[in-house]
């Protein structure tokens, strides 16, 4: 939810070109996402079931790289402003385009699944625990940038986002900390 690229792009797509184009790219990235998370789980199942020390290690690693993300968050200046680039309108296949390609090149979102879903992964043996640990991202980052391209449909909202976004960063970065300490006390060694 903090201020990134990837809702610098949803924004984008919705001021400059309509709530339809943001909420293409909100779902387009959200499929991203959902690609991750099942690259992650897959992967991860069957690794992490023959190995506990590997499974630590990864939490270990994951916690660490959230925690770096939180400690940057709380850091920074809220650059709202400076990530937002107005633009002429777009089509739909081009918002598309951006919201999928900016969360397939982006390898913090792996990372950030990696240090995520390792305390699951182990748990979710069943194709259906599986099927709900992917899909959960994907709807609801897609629900996420939806209702951020709804709201900043109407344009009394745009600057009290950016007025806000160094708040957004402060919260943000607690939350990554505080979910970095959880699996690093959760670890069973």
């Amino acid at each position: 939810m903090s201020p990134g690229p990837s809702l610098a792009m949803v924004i984008r797509h919705t001021v400059s070109s309509s709530r339809l184009h943001g909420i293409v790219c909100a779902w387009a990235h959200s499929l991203g996402i959902g690609f991750y998370a099942l690259i992650t789980v897959l992967g991860l199942a069957i690794v992490l079931k023959h190995s506990p020390l590997l499974f630590n290690s990864i939490a270990v690693l994951g916690a660490i790289y959230l925690a770096w993300l939180g400690y940057k968050a709380l850091h920074s200046k809220g650059g709202m402003n400076d990530k937002l680039a107005g633009g002429e309108q777009s089509s739909l296949t081009q918002a598309a385009r951006d919201g999928l390609a900016i969360s397939l090149f982006n390898p913090k979102i792996l990372l950030f699944f990696l240090a995520l879903f390792s305390q699951f992964v182990q748990d979710a043996n069943a194709h259906t625990s599986q099927a709900i640990i992917v899909l959960t991202p994907l709807v609801v980052d897609g629900l996420w940038y939806t209702l951020i391209a709804l709201v900043l449909s109407h344009s009394a909202i745009l600057p009290k986002l950016r007025n806000n976004s160094a708040m957004i960063d402060k919260l943000s970065g607690i939350i990554l900390i505080a979910l970095a300490l959880r699996v690093i006390f959760t670890l069973e060694f």
